[in-house]
């Protein structure tokens, strides 16, 4: 099935916001970059539904069964495939950005970051911990120090991880470089009397992205990708809290990937999330038995170690149904887990990418179809 690619420019300030209540007196709302994919499909679809000039009251009803987007209740073929925080050069050249994955530790030495990876590495003797997995993701240094945020790995240092390498600080690209937190102030309203109520003032996070207009050389924006349907090759977006404008240009991004003749041949890989997984045991892998062997799609390992943070938890806004999507905790974007005595194709590993971590038939269409649960592969 083809994919299609899709570069979305911010033409306005972004209200990416996350899972974190706001509008009470006081409260602030953070915003979430890069937000998660269901962000881009909400906005690819409606444009796509817009086009062709499909009712979408009736669609949110259920009453239009569209060819690609088939019916709220049961999606159809469209499905995006990956979303990632991206620049736009001046000779149109894309280059994708990458928030660091867990086992990459970045930290600063007189303001010059440096990049280590934790190691798999088995307890000694006399130590335990209550992982039920053999192996620990360690980072081994002579010397503590403190963890430095807010880096991106650009590009060519996504490809060097991806080979198994360990990027180094050319690899690496400020957050500050990219945009910029513009704080607004909002007010609560009445319902009744549609005016300012009194005492409800809030602020929240607006995002706006570095433009080349403002000398830095590139514009800051999102690539898309999605399978299962043709999307609109130009145009406009609504994008993110409020509907604000971003536009929609074709492109040919080139997204990296491992060599799976080589994983295959080595018997051993890192599962990566490139997006939010949702997953019926937590933070565990789905076709994980209760011995650590997975099972999915053909690829057969072992589940030996995992790097996975803090769980978070997605919702959403639901507009067919106007109410809130279901809150449901994920393992966040940039978990990796560590499998050996891998069995597979290298044509089942392509395959394990391109389905993604959901089962067939799939158990969440809905979800599929947003872009979660979404894998890259990297060399051990």
């Amino acid at each position: 099935m083809s994919i299609e690619t899709r570069f979305i420019e911010p033409l306005d300030v972004l209200f990416l916001r996350g899972n974190k209540l706001f509008g009470d007196p006081g409260s602030h709302g953070e915003s979430l970059v890069p937000p998660w994919p269901s962000v881009a499909a909400g906005a690819l679809r409606s444009r796509m539904l817009a086009d062709e000039g499909v009712d979408l009251a009736a669609f949110g009803r259920g009453e239009v069964d569209h060819p690609s987007l088939g019916t709220p209740a049961k999606p159809g073929s469209f499905a995006v495939t990956a979303f990632h925080l991206a620049r736009r050069f001046a000779d149109g050249r894309i280059e994708l950005l990458i928030a660091p994955p867990a086992d990459l530790v970045i930290g600063e030495n007189d303001g010059e970051p440096n990049v280590r990876r934790l190691r798999p590495t088995a307890l000694a003797t006399g130590l335990q911990a209550s992982i039920s997995l053999p192996l620990l993701p360690v980072l081994a240094e002579k010397a503590r120090g403190k963890p430095a945020s807010g880096f991106w790995l650009t590009q060519t240092g996504w490809e060097k991880y991806l080979r198994g390498d360990t990027p180094d600080a050319t690899d690496l690209v400020r957050s500050s470089q990219l945009w910029a937190i513009d704080h607004r102030v909002g007010v609560g309203l009445d319902a009744t009397t549609r005016r300012a109520a009194d005492g409800k003032l809030f602020s929240v996070q607006a995002v706006s992205m570095v433009q080349r207009q403002h000398a830095a050389g590139f514009d800051v924006g999102f690539v898309a990708t999605a399978s299962g349907a043709e999307l609109p090759q130009t145009g406009s977006v609504r994008l993110g809290g409020d509907g604000r404008a971003a536009a929609l240009r074709s492109c040919e991004a080139r997204l990296p990937s491992a060599d799976c003749a080589a994983i295959a041949t080595a018997r051993r890989c890192r599962i990566v999330l490139t997006t939010p997984g949702i997953f019926a045991e937590g933070w565990c892998l789905p076709g994980t038995d209760a011995d650590g062997r997975i099972d999915l799609h053909g690829v057969r390992g072992r589940l030996v170690c995992a790097a996975v943070p803090r769980a978070e938890t997605v919702s959403g806004w639901d507009l067919a149904r106007h109410q809130p999507k279901p809150a449901q905790r994920v393992a966040p974007a940039g978990s990796v887990y560590w499998l050996d005595e891998l069995d597979a194709t290298p044509e089942a590993l392509g395959k394990l990418v391109s389905t993604a971590l959901w089962a067939e038939p799939c158990e969440d269409a809905a979800r599929r179809a947003e872009g979660f649960n979404r894998i890259a592969l990297a060399a051990y």
